[in-house]
């Protein structure tokens, strides 16, 4: 069955792994993905990203991070804001700022995939892709 938004379905495997209290989840690699899981990297949200399989059966495995002695998920929400029927575009100036800066916001630029702090310092706006808190 094909995938229409591969961006949804990745952030919804995150969603349900960190609810769940899972140690990694397995999602199909591209580009996109690949970059996405490096923001969230970069900004403390998960662990480690590592990839397994071959050719079309390429996944990145990435685990999730937890805080605590009850294992809270560092990641509480994650929501999908642009989508293939509604592109949502935010010049520098409009860029969300997520829980007042404590969350992320994810933005597609025309210098790569970004958080929203970094699109302010490098003066790009683009697509806004999700908001992780």
């Amino acid at each position: 069955m094909a995938n229409h938004d591969p961006i949804s379905d990745m952030l919804t495997r995150i969603r349900n792994a960190s609810e769940k209290r899972h140690q990694s989840t397995k999602i199909p690699a591209s580009r996109m993905a690949r970059s996405i899981a490096k923001v969230l990297q970069q900004e403390g949200f998960i662990a480690e990203i590592s990839e397994a399989g071959e050719g079309v059966e390429n996944h990145l495995v990435l685990e999730l991070k937890y805080s605590g002695k009850h294992r809270q998920p560092t990641i509480r929400s994650v929501q999908r804001v642009s989508k293939p029927g509604l592109r949502i575009y935010k010049n520098t100036r409009q860029l969300p700022k997520v829980l007042g800066g404590l969350g992320v916001a994810i933005i597609s630029t025309s210098k790569g995939v970004m958080s929203d702090r970094d699109a302010r310092k490098q003066g790009v706006g683009g697509e806004v892709l999700c908001y992780v808190y």
